[in-house]
């Protein structure tokens, strides 16, 4: 199959958004579009987070009455802005192996513009409480570290798999972002393995891969490492690029380098 070419990446649109509906970022909906229109882009999509049985010290996804408000004000920023740029409504739903089936049903609830899977929080050895692999905080960092950053590697990339197998979705997102704050964390040759039955999980699916380009704020990289981009094109997988923007200002960064990075691999 013909590799994907790097002008063919539809850097128009950032496919990849969050609000303040999530409780760990900053602004409201509008901003964002108006962020968005002022660089240029021509399409924005928000993609708010969707746990289920996450027991952690703070709630950073949304509740249903939190959609609610998130559809019903996304609504109207489509029609307001119709004739300027394409606004779509997603979410970036985190797997549960305990809780796949009320994933399924929530899912199903709503018509979303846009499906990405994700793997945040992953339950301790007594399943009582959860790891955020994701997260920056000291206490979290600590967390996984005690329990072992090449099992729970191992637990994230198979936690994925599943996922893509069960979950009606059409992006994976930031593949190989788990455990970013751990410092000297590598990935061994069974991660690889699990990488690669991963990304053909994807192919089958046909489902889109997201560059991340948050990646080149936190290491100098997006969001899967080159190899894994270079395996993904070499299958014919789609990739969308997606700032994980936080605040109104992230919408579309980097995007700019995507090019010339893409060219090189």
């Amino acid at each position: 199959m013909t590799p994907q070419h790097p002008c063919e990446i539809p850097l128009h649109t950032d496919g990849h958004i969050h609000t303040k509906y999530c409780h760990h970022a900053t602004g409201e909906m509008e901003e964002y579009v108006l962020s968005a229109i002022s660089k240029g882009l021509k399409g924005v999509v928000f993609l708010e987070h969707m746990e289920a049985g996450v027991q952690y010290f703070e709630s950073t996804w949304l509740n249903e009455t939190d959609f609610d408000i998130y559809f019903s004000k996304g609504r109207l920023l489509q029609k307001k802005y119709k004739d300027t740029i394409r606004i779509s409504l997603g979410v970036e739903v985190g797997y549960s192996l305990s809780h796949k089936e009320e994933l399924l049903q929530r899912l199903a609830k709503r018509k979303w513009d846009t499906i990405g899977i994700s793997y945040h929080f992953m339950p301790d050895t007594q399943g009582h409480v959860h790891l955020n692999l994701l997260s920056r905080k000291e206490k979290s960092i600590q967390a996984v570290a005690a329990f072992g950053c090449k099992q729970t590697l191992k637990n994230y990339f198979s936690a994925l798999i599943e996922a893509v197998q069960v979950l009606p979705g059409t992006v994976l997102c930031h593949l190989d972002a788990a455990l970013r704050f751990q410092p000297g964390v590598s990935i061994n040759e069974k991660h690889l393995v699990q990488i690669k039955t991963l990304l053909e999980a994807v192919k089958k699916k046909g489902m889109a891969l997201e560059i991340n380009t948050s990646g080149f704020t936190y290491r100098g990289t997006p969001f899967p490492a080159p190899f894994i981009l270079k395996e993904a094109i070499a299958l014919g997988i789609p990739l969308i690029p997606g700032s994980d923007a936080h605040k109104p200002e992230d919408v579309g960064r980097e995007f700019r380098l995507l090019p010339e990075y893409l060219a090189g691999i």
